[in-house]
């Protein structure tokens, strides 16, 4: 959705809290559920993928269930680096499973990087054998998640 894009209209907006709690709802339930007939609400939900409202559809996982106990912040800060070496840092990033998120931010270091690891001796060796060995990468500072109290997927779509 471009800055241009009008928001999305209160129908469209029941659409999504729809699909976000259940991505694979068939039409027809999801056409009840937020008061459409089928061909009106297939034609909703065709538009705001088209539009990229709707990025794409995912099922969520448990990372204990596929043995990933540990969870990790870990704070990158690079060396006054040129585009192509921050490119490079960049395309690392993309390119290791064990990182699932990553954000460039404000602030006293340059990104910050979710990893998800087997335990901590599988975290020591992302860390110290791949992510610092990353391009530009200057320094790196850990910090572990001991109780998740909120992990939700689901994004706020109510205009207030």
């Amino acid at each position: 959705m471009s800055n241009e894009d009008p928001l999305p209209s209160s129908v469209e907006r029941k659409i999504l809290d729809a699909l976000q709690n259940n991505g694979r709802m068939s039409n027809v339930e999801l056409a009840q559920q937020v008061g459409l007939s089928e061909s009106p609400c297939f034609r909703r939900v065709r538009q705001l993928e088209e539009n990229g409202t709707i990025s794409g559809y995912s099922a969520n996982l448990d990372q204990r269930k596929l043995g990933l106990q540990v969870t990790a912040f870990v704070q990158v800060d690079l060396d006054q680096c040129s585009e192509k070496e921050t490119e490079g840092f960049r395309e690392a990033v993309r390119a290791e499973d064990y990182i699932t998120e990553c954000y460039a931010m404000s602030g006293n270091y340059d990104y910050l990087l979710k990893v998800v690891a087997r335990n901590i001796d599988h975290f020591g060796e992302i860390t110290m054998k791949r992510i610092l060995k990353f391009p530009g990468v200057r320094n790196i500072e850990s910090s572990f998640n001991l109780l998740e109290i909120k992990n939700c997927k689901a994004l706020p779509t109510a205009s207030d």
